[in-house]
């Protein structure tokens, strides 16, 4: 019996922020996946080893979590204001499918460097030394992100001494901004309120702020829902019955924006929206053993990406809990204690992290110019993937 041999395809390893992913030039894919569809959505699966019943991605690139089931498309951008076109798939790892429905936000950090060391943004506008703003198009969301690249002796700096919690070394500081992060320039509020009554069958009736900025998030009060907002990964994660609570309570809220019209929808739907449960400050040892002490802080937040609670902080999620916090009134805000305020240093199951953001309201409406934050990024390895040439 003939078997297809396997094909090599240039692709690079990289860190962003608190994830990895598989990164590759759009015009490097096989000519059927250079298009959007099931060819592309094939050759993502195989590569990082999905759908995987074990849940352990042994036959793939994947790390069987969803800050590790991640690729990346990038390619030079038509836009005369945009540098580099970038797309993110967020791939399942025990469903055959790929979640195109938002950006990530801690792989957006390694987009630039990316794109610099790759030919994609004008060696014109790189200096021999100081940083190179990378205009980066986020094609998932139709959204400017302008990273900050630093450059030394003419490339991308990766090593530094810029500590990042939840990742293990310190490397080179990357600033991101994201721009209007309002999620598919609707409104921050899809319901029109700061807070809404969210019914949740099973659970009851929750204090919710529902908001669509990085990423469309659910967020609820700790309390409410049984926690402290202290807890690590093993509180939530093993714990099957508060798994199911958490989808539910993500299922509703994405009914309750508009993303879908019916709870059993949410299933196709993994990577978005996030939820997450939010409490006042309070000390607590993170998952590192680090100290966390109340004083430090402004508020907790924990949040749940595919499905189980995130080891750090999403990216996009920061977006959005920036943006929240900036707003007066939601429950985000209520938690850092009210009032104004243009940044928030939150703690995470990892550690801390401080997020920046700048909201107006104009005509009744709030509005969120950007949102900003410091991450790190840097290659893994690079070289070629190989997939069975049948695969896709």
């Amino acid at each position: 019996m003939a078997h297809t041999p396997q094909i090599r395809i240039p692709a690079t390893y990289m860190r962003g922020g608190t994830s990895k992913g598989v990164f590759f030039r759009l015009d490097d894919l096989p000519e059927a996946a250079q298009q959007p569809g099931e060819a592309r959505d094939q050759l993502l699966l195989r590569v990082i080893g999905s759908p995987d019943p074990y849940g352990k991605h042994t036959d793939g690139m994947g790390g069987a979590t969803s800050s590790t089931s991640k690729t990346v498309v990038l390619s030079k951008s038509d836009s005369p204001d945009h540098d580099v076109d970038y797309l993110f798939g967020q791939v399942s790892i025990d469903k055959p499918f790929v979640d195109w429905s938002g950006n990530c936000g801690n792989l957006s950090a390694a987009v630039g460097p990316f794109a610099v060391s790759n030919g994609l943004v004008d060696p014109a506008r790189i200096p021999e030394n100081g940083e190179v703003e990378v205009r980066i198009w986020q094609v998932n969301i139709g959204k400017t992100i302008v990273a900050r690249v630093p450059i030394t002796n003419g490339e991308v700096q990766e090593t530094g001494d810029f500590e990042l919690d939840g990742v293990t070394f310190p490397a080179a500081e990357v600033p991101v901004a994201f721009m209007d992060p309002a999620d598919g320039g609707g409104a921050i509020f899809p319901t029109g309120n700061r807070v809404d009554d969210l019914e949740v069958p099973g659970v009851g009736t929750l204090k919710a702020t529902l908001i669509n900025a990085g990423i469309p998030t659910v967020f609820v009060n700790a309390d409410e829902i049984g926690y402290t907002g202290t807890e690590l990964q093993e509180a939530i994660n093993g714990d099957p019955k508060a798994l199911d609570m958490f989808e539910t309570i993500r299922a509703h809220g994405a009914v309750k924006m508009g993303l879908i019209n019916d709870p059993a929808e949410a299933a196709a739907r993994q990577h978005t929206p996030k939820v997450a449960f939010v409490a006042p400050p309070a000390s607590y040892t993170a998952s590192s053993g680090k100290a966390v002490q109340a004083e430090d802080i402004d508020l907790l937040v924990r949040a749940l990406s595919m499905g189980k609670l995130h080891h750090a902080m999403m990216g996009t999620a920061a977006v959005a809990i920036g943006t929240a916090a900036a707003i007066p009134g939601t429950l985000v805000n209520e938690a850092a204690g009210g009032g104004d305020r243009d940044s928030v240093h939150f703690g995470h199951p990892s550690g801390t992290l401080r997020v920046g953001a700048e909201a107006v309201q104009e005509n009744g409406e709030w509005m969120v110019k950007q949102a900003i934050m410091s991450r790190s990024a840097r290659v893994l390895m690079e070289g070629w993937v190989r997939v069975p040439g049948d695969s896709f």
